[in-house]
């Protein structure tokens, strides 16, 4: 997404944390602290491995959020789902990304 930014500044991103909490048991708990911080340097720091702090609010959203993604058949990460509706799957480099985006 960095990449994208960086080279696009018409491309924007709006992300929802989808912990996938049978794969990675500790993820549900770091992605309600990092909505309620609002931060994204505690997403790096989730991207890097570190250790995150308690939660200090609810975030009912990431239990939105996972409803959400079981209703949409998303079972993985990351998922793109582009403005006009198709979903891209697993990880797609930068320019593949933009070609996509620019193809609609």
């Amino acid at each position: 997404m960095k990449k994208i930014v960086e080279k696009r500044k018409d491309i924007a991103f709006y992300m929802k944390l989808f912990p996938l909490v049978k794969l990675h048991p500790a993820a549900y708990e770091k992605s309600k602290t990092i909505l309620c911080e609002k931060s994204l340097k505690l997403l790096e720091d989730a991207y890097e491995g570190k250790q995150l702090p308690k939660p200090k609010c609810e975030a009912k959203e990431i239990d939105e959020n996972i409803k959400l993604g079981s209703e949409l058949g998303i079972s993985g990460t990351p998922t793109i789902i582009l403005p006009d509706g198709r979903v891209i799957p697993g990880y797609v480099t930068a320019d593949k990304l933009i070609n996509l985006i620019d193809s609609k």
